[in-house]
This record gives structure tokens, sequence and C-alpha cells, in this order.
């Protein structure tokens, strides 16, 4: 098949600008209703977007309650209300697999598969936010080498369930009175180093066989994971280069295994702050900026792991000090990324800022200087698609949609109709 775009559209909170919540035209509060997100997946659904992510998070440390938390509600929750009024939108949800169960995380991810009848995806995280660990015990949050153990471990486990039952099994002959084939239905019998589930799964198989599998790692355990048991790859990358070096990892990765290289997306996240000339886009990132304080110098503080006071504006990152941090527990990916754009292309903080879109790669410009950022890097080889992160929910999804897709659609670069029903047929996965 001819190969496009592979988009969807990120939820985070009211949207990844910090200020986000105080530009927004609606209340305050609209968030946490079911019209929100609605509106969302109707937007998403009409523009032919691939899926729409939702976020998690577990504490509400990281926000500090200066806005609102960027997973503040149950992720699977929403999405299954989202079904209900959209035909073709992948539905993909971000869970823990540090802080669940395989066989209840398993259960209620195959439940919004058949709900949305094939269009679930999970997004599986690992827990590095230490705030975390109070929420579920007096234990502190576990060793990166010790989560990643664990989460490997979970997913065969989920994976196991998921696929416990064999279509076989589906016999439904009312007349003879046979529902299920039993004997095609197995426990899993799982005795692991983490977990003991017999099995098998309360669910048969849903229209795309088993959900998605979405992976957001970056470190080594990270990446091995997601080499071997994700579709897609959720990545936080700065440069092309990083980009493309990122890509050629994980494929190869996956090639040493075994798997096609092909059968994995790389996806990396990309914020894009638009307007009708390259002033206007500028003159909205700044109002932006000015509503959010130094919310942004706080939050690339905490992705690098340096004191705040450690961040001079109009000087670079101090990377020494970054390097001497051997106690970091945050995420590998949105370090590496910042550290690498301010390294390569020698830039202050203030300049990291006005790239450093809160991780991912931040295009202020016109929707013609985004597409033509997201075309250079689709046939350089960084990547399959892209996590768009919207900087302001809900306009700013209607925006991107109505500005940047025609002109993608134009260069050949997106659909204008869905390949599928499920979420597996759009992504060719």
């Amino acid at each position: 098949m001819k190969r496009e775009l592979i988009l969807n559209a990120v939820v985070l909170g009211v949207g990844m600008h910090p200020a986000a919540w105080r530009a927004r035209r609606d209340p305050a509060f609209s968030s946490l209703g079911l019209p929100f997100y609605e509106a969302l997946g109707r937007t998403a659904d009409a523009a032919c977007l691939h899926a729409l992510f939702l976020a998690d998070t577990l504490a509400v440390g990281e926000e500090n309650f200066e806005r609102p938390n960027l997973g503040a509600v149950d992720p699977l929750m929403a999405l299954a209300a989202i079904a209900g009024v959209t035909s073709h939108l992948g539905l993909v949800a971000t869970a823990s697999t540090t802080y669940n169960e395989p066989f209840n995380l398993a259960r209620r991810v195959a439940t919004l598969d058949h709900l949305s009848g094939g269009r679930a995806g999970w997004n599986v995280v690992t827990t590095f936010v230490p705030d975390v660990a109070a929420n579920f015990g007096d234990a502190p949050l576990p060793a990166p080498a010790d989560r990643y153990a664990r989460a490997e471990e979970f997913v065969d486990v989920v994976r196991a369930l998921w696929r416990s039952w064999s279509p076989a099994a589906l016999i439904g002959d009312k007349l003879a009175g046979r529902y299920v084939e039993r004997g095609e239905v197995r426990p899993v019998e799982h005795r692991g180093a983490h977990f003991q589930v017999r099995g098998p799964a309360t669910l048969p198989p849903s229209p795309q066989g088993e959900p998605v599998l979405f992976q957001a790692g970056a470190s080594d355990a990270g990446r091995a994971l997601a080499a071997r048991t994700a579709d897609v790859v959720f990545t936080a990358q700065n440069t092309l280069a990083g980009a493309q070096a990122f890509r050629a990892d994980i494929r190869e990765r996956a090639r040493a295994i075994g798997r096609d290289p092909d059968s994995v997306k790389v996806l990396p996240g990309l914020l894009a702050v638009l307007g009708g000339t390259e002033a206007e886009a500028r003159a909205r990132k700044a109002a932006l900026d000015a509503l959010a304080g130094d919310a942004e110098l706080r939050k690339l503080a905490l992705r690098v792991g340096v004191p705040v006071d450690a961040l001079e504006l109009d000087r670079p990152l101090p990377f020494d000090l970054i390097r001497a941090n051997g106690a970091f527990k945050g995420s590998e990916g949105f370090r590496r990324a910042a550290v690498e754009l301010g390294l390569n292309e020698r830039l202050t903080v203030r300049e990291i800022l006005y790239r450093n879109g809160g991780g991912h790669l931040q295009v202020v410009g016109t929707p013609e200087q985004v597409a033509s950022t997201m075309e250079s890097w689709f046939r350089q080889q960084a990547c399959d698609g892209f996590n768009l992160m919207i900087d302001v929910l809900p306009e700013g999804l209607a925006d991107f949609c109505d500005q940047v897709l025609p002109g993608l659609r134009t260069r050949g670069l997106f659909r204008s109709e869905p390949n599928g029903t499920t979420l597996r047929s759009n992504l060719n996965a």
C-alpha cells in the first residue's frame, strides 16, 4: 500500500501548552464533562485521523494545581464515551504496568475494543513519577530496571489473555444450543516473577483480533520492549537526526528478533502553533507564553533534572549539571530530546523553550510551514507519522484539521477516507 502519514491527536488535559486552560474559550472546568470528549472525538473522526490518544497520570505533583492535570480522568472511561459518537476513530488509552494488574487491565481494554467494534489501543507505560508510589501504598517507586522487568511480564500476560480464546471457540448455534466450543478456550496458567494468572479471559477476540499496542519508552529497556511487543512507538524527538536514529534503531531491533520492521510504526510528538502568517503564529506563541509565566521553564528543569534556578534564559543548558545527576528518575526520552537539541544546535535555554514543545518537536508558523516540516521528516525516514500535541483544546485540534490536513492531502501524504473499520486495519498493523 502507498505509504502515508499516521496521525493521532493526543489529549493532555486541555492542551499541551501550560497556559491552555487560560487561553481556551470554554469555562475552566468544562473538560471534566462528557461534551468536551465527545467534541474532540467527532472532530478527529470527521478529519479521518487515525486515533485519539489519551494520556494518563496517577498523581497531581507535576502540575501542582496550576493547570488541569494532564490525565485527571480515567482514559478508558472517557474513550468508551467517545466510541459512541465516532465510527472509525482509533481509541488509545494510556495505562501503567507499574500500578495495574494484568487481568483487570486486559479485561478493561478488551471491553473498549468490543464496545468500539475493534478500535481500541493500549499505550504501555511504566510509571516514573515518584509521587505516584504513595497513592498505592508505602513502597517507594521501583527502580527503572525493576519497572521494565515487570512491564515485560505484564505485557506477555495481557497478550496471553487476549489470545486465550481461539476464533473457533465462537459457535453461537441457537438451534443446537451450542454457544462456545469449550476446548477452544484455554487458561493461560501463567506463573512468573511478578504475576500468577490462571485465565482465560472473560471476553472473546474483538473484530480486530486484539487491541493495538502502543509503547513510549526511550531507554534501552524501553526500546527493547517496544521492538518486541509494540505496533506503534510514541517518541519525543526534537531533531531530524535524532528521530532518524531512533526509528532506525527500533526497526533494527525488531528485525533482529524476527519481526517485520514495517510492522512497527514510529510516531514522534509534534506541537504546532499556527497562524495565518509566521508573525501571527509567533504572536500566538508569545501570548500563550505570557499567560504561562515561568511554567515552561519549570517544566524544562523537571524534565532535564536540574533546579530551575540553574537555567539561565540566555545561556546554554547546564550540561555538566545534567550529566552529574545520577539519581535522575524522570523520562529518559524527554531529557535526551532536550539535551540533543541544545547540544546539536547550540541553543540557549530561551531558544530551547521556543523549539521544545513540552519535550516534543515544536513548529511555530503557518500551516504550510508545519506541513513542510512533517513532509521533510516523513520523506527522510524519521517517522511513520506524528502524535499531534495540540496547544489548546478543543479549538487547536479543529484548527489543525482545517488548516494543515488539506495541505498534507494535496501533497499526497494523508488520506481522505479510512482504510478500514478497525484501528489495526487503519494502521496496517
